[in-house]
């Protein structure tokens, strides 16, 4: 079946108990294809008696799966992730068709799903709590890592596939069920993507789809026990309120504006090829995208040109053709951002290039990669998430004075060094105020690693041990196996312990 009709197949279903299942919802959105503009299918706004019926399921089938040995849920997730790459070539069309990145992105992304799901299930085998020295001799002291029962993943539409397989493997590995609601934009790639879950046992990976409803129902439910969220900071922030106000435990990842300094050390054409792909990957719809340039005056003249050459290399189409980069996602997000570029420009800033729309396009939500010059640290791009394929270049002096500017700011997802003076590295590797930093090594991730922010940018971290803390609690566990008395502190209290009164 061509994908074409797989996306028309999934479209009105939410994914219940294992399958696909009709939802009964009286409202639904289109799905627009962001290259062409065509309606390939559409999503349900899922109503609150089927979200009900999901969590209930999800929470049934927690119970069966948390008895398993570690051993066989880890066996169980390794299919999970051989499902992945064998599914890859139809889940890469779709993602391109939906969300419209190239399709060799798209195919990154599901090999780096599978990745994260066979790193998730084998950590969680190794590590389900430790053994402390005793307080008291004779005794067994120590801790349990145990989940929290089913967790509700909201998810944003830029990385659909690998963001769930960080957070569900995780969720997964560690013993709990997972509800997902991903983004209005991807909902039909991650319906497809499901299909990959399937040796799990029934009900344990549940999709319910929609808007901000959905996911608040699932944030505030009394079935959800944890809840990720990656989106915006108004958002963010007011799944964080709802979530402290249930002590419900939450992974918050918001915005980023990360900065990007060019030390005269760099070489040259090297950080200029860096510097493009930070901006322009993904149409720059990535949260650690480089979003602010830093580049120290001594060399400032000769990386915008090199940064220029490499900008102006970039091919931009439909995702499915020979190109680099691919369309915004919606004509909502082109809007958007084209109003800050539009607001930088009015600022004084300079296209160096790019700047607009490809003319080559009379349909899709397409822009230019771009270069700005003549910027200054205090305006508005310098200060917002541009989420785009933008790189306003800043003229620093010093090392100091670009560290400096590139802490002032509400963000503090990632940072970015092109560097080859080692102090200049450390330094910037201490100083620089993010919850990640790459030093000549931008956008990385790394399984084995934490990936989150600081500020504004988010609480909680995925990935790494870390990640798997966040779906689950820690137990202590104390046993006296000879069942002895503990008379050095229980009742009655000895006469010499007493007070002595005034007169001793």
């Amino acid at each position: 079946m061509e994908v074409q009709e797989r996306l028309k197949a999934v479209s009105g279903q939410i994914y219940m108990d294992g399958g696909f299942a009709k939802s009964g919802a009286s409202e639904a959105y289109d799905v627009i294809d962001p290259a062409t503009e065509l309606v390939i299918g559409e999503i349900p706004e899922t109503p609150a008696a089927e979200i009900d019926a999901a969590v209930e399921s999800a929470n049934q089938a927690q119970k069966g799966w948390w008895k398993l040995a570690a051993l066989e849920r880890a066996h169980i997730l390794h299919h999970v992730a051989d499902k992945m790459i064998e599914l890859k070539p139809l889940l890469a069309e779709a993602l391109t068709r939906e969300m419209g990145k190239p399709y060799k992105e798209s195919l990154d992304e599901v090999d780096w799903s599978a990745h994260t799901i066979r790193h998730s299930a084998e950590i969680a085998r190794s590590d389900m709590g430790r053994v402390m020295g005793p307080a008291t001799a004779g005794q067994f002291h120590y801790t349990l890592k145990l989940p929290l029962g089913t967790a509700a993943l909201i998810m944003p539409f830029n990385y659909p596939m690998v963001l769930l397989a960080w957070e569900a493997g995780a969720a997964l590995a560690t013993g709990n069920a997972v509800v997902v609601k991903p983004s209005e934009y991807t909902t039909l790639t991650t319906l497809l993507f499901a299909e990959a879950f399937s040796p799990l046992p029934k009900g344990l990976f549940q999709i319910v789809s929609g808007g901000p409803e959905v996911g608040k129902r699932l944030v505030e439910h009394s079935g959800t026990h944890a809840v990720a969220f990656t989106g915006s900071i108004p958002v963010g922030q007011s799944v964080a309120e709802s979530c402290g106000r249930l002590m419900k435990p939450s992974l918050i990842e918001t915005s980023g504006n990360d900065p990007f300094l060019v030390m005269p050390s760099a070489p040259l054409e090297l950080t200029a090829r860096a510097a493009a792909f930070s901006a322009y990957m993904n149409c720059g719809q990535i949260c650690v995208s480089a979003e602010r340039y830093y580049v120290h005056e001594d060399i400032h003249d000769a990386f915008v040109d090199a940064l220029v050459k490499e900008t102006e290399k970039v091919r931009v189409g439909n995702g499915l053709d020979k190109v680099d980069m691919g369309p915004m996602v919606s004509q909502k997000e082109r809007d958007r951002y084209e109003a800050l570029l539009k607001n930088a420009i009015e600022e004084g800033a300079r296209p160096a290039s790019g700047g607009g729309r490809p003319s080559q396009f009379n349909r899709g939500w397409f822009v230019e990669p771009t270069v700005l010059v003549d910027c200054t640290p205090d305006m508005r791009v310098f200060h917002q998430e541009s989420f785009g394929p933008i790189a306003p270049i800043c003229r620093v002096k010093s090392f100091e004075e670009a560290v400096e500017l590139a802490n002032n700011s509400k963000y503090g997802l990632g940072a970015n060094i092109y560097t080859t003076d080692l102090h200049e590295g450390i330094r910037a590797a201490e100083e620089l105020e993010a919850g990640m930093v790459w030093v000549n090594a931008p956008l990385l991730d790394n399984d084995a690693g934490p990936f989150g922010g600081t500020k504004m940018s988010g609480m909680g971290r995925q990935l790494g041990p870390e990640g798997l803390e966040t779906f689950r609690s820690t137990k202590t566990v104390m046993i006296d196996p000879d069942c002895e008395a503990q008379d050095f502190w229980w009742f009655p209290y000895s006469d010499e312990e007493m007070y002595p009164g005034e007169d001793a």
